[in-house]
């Protein structure tokens, strides 16, 4: 019986591409007061009288371009990062999902049940930087179903990991082999948010967005900060490779509404080509896993987008997914738990 335990934690996805499934999935995902942070009844109205059934039936064709037999890539590309971790360590890993299922009360009661000797548990949200609508949603979320409920062990969750040497090079090496292809240019491509969720996370109050170059002025602010966060992410990969700062850049998809990260992923795919870059390389490490973020929007309407406008070529790195890397760095945090 274990004493200690784990849970991969991840964004979470439809349970299936039927419109009612992807309804009830985007209400979840959008009520989030972290992710669209507006008045409650502001919010139920955007959300189910305007958004959701406008963006229900188009979701759902879009999930039908990427979905497999297995079912949706996120959550089977989850599933098969938890086998490959339960490889590597003794302690039972299981996970669960922000949004959809499993939910983290089914991952808490499982491990509970098979483990009633357990006394500690360590959460890993699977997002590298720190940001309301990912890793603090999530993090928040657990919390609040775990103090509902009685159970016995303790739980402590994996800080954001976005410059830990480990992973930046295994990001670094899944970089690496694509490297070999011609190409002008490698695109940065991050989950976009909204400007005014750095400012909330801004612990001092007075830095994010605030001041002149804000992210590359030291601050506490930017343990919370997640663009400086991921300017740092993409600044140590590109040192670990060599590669000079006019080879890359940084851009953020998926906006929805105004005031967002920019520049704009959909923008600047147009804009390349007629820069002159026209073999691109694009990854998005806001992902750990494959998901309709990165196969649909980017990987299918980010390509004909690049190549509508004069591209030649458009190769999407894959995200870590189960990178056996990647697989190592996650053992290595859960044996430093363990001897903890």
């Amino acid at each position: 019986m274990a004493k200690k335990a784990i849970i991969l934690m991840n964004l979470g996805s439809p349970d299936s591409t039927k419109v009612k499934d992807v309804r009830r999935y985007l209400k979840e995902f959008l009520m989030d007061e972290r992710v669209i942070d507006v008045p409650y009844l502001v919010r139920s109205f955007l959300i189910n009288g305007i958004i959701v059934p406008f963006r229900a039936p188009k979701s759902a064709e879009a999930y039908k371009t990427v979905w497999t037999k297995e079912g949706s890539p996120l959550v089977v590309l989850t599933k098969k990062l938890q086998q490959a971790l339960q490889l590597k360590v003794d302690e039972p890993v299981s996970i669960a999902m922000r949004y959809g299922n499993p939910t983290p009360k089914a991952a808490f009661d499982e491990l509970q049940k098979n483990n009633p000797d357990l006394e500690e548990v360590l959460a890993i949200p699977l997002y590298p930087h720190y940001a309301m609508s990912s890793f603090e949603t999530a993090v928040e979320s657990a919390k609040e179903v775990y103090g509902q409920n009685n159970y016995s062990f303790k739980l402590q969750f994996l800080a954001p990991f976005y410059n830990e040497p480990n992973y930046i090079h295994a990001l670094a090496e899944n970089i690496k082999p694509y490297l070999a292809e011609e190409h002008d240019h490698i695109l940065f491509s991050y989950h976009g948010i909204p400007g005014r969720h750095i400012r909330k996370s801004d612990t001092t109050g007075s830095h994010c967005l605030k001041i002149e170059n804000c992210c590359e002025v030291a601050s506490p602010a930017h343990g919370h900060c997640y663009r400086h966060q991921v300017f740092t992410t993409t600044r140590l990969v590109m040192e670990a490779l060599n590669i000079p700062k006019d080879k890359y850049s940084i851009s953020f998809q998926s906006r929805l509404g105004k005031g967002w990260l920019q520049p704009f992923t959909d923008i600047r795919l147009k804009e390349l080509p007629k820069e002159g870059i026209k073999k691109l390389l694009i990854l998005c490490p806001a992902f750990v896993s494959d998901c309709l973020e990165t196969l649909e929007e980017i990987d299918v309407r980010g390509k004909e987008e690049f190549m509508d406008a004069g591209g030649e070529s458009f190769t999407m790195i894959p995200c870590l997914n189960t990178n056996p890397l990647w697989v190592d760095v996650l053992a290595g945090w859960v044996k430093n738990f363990t001897n903890s």
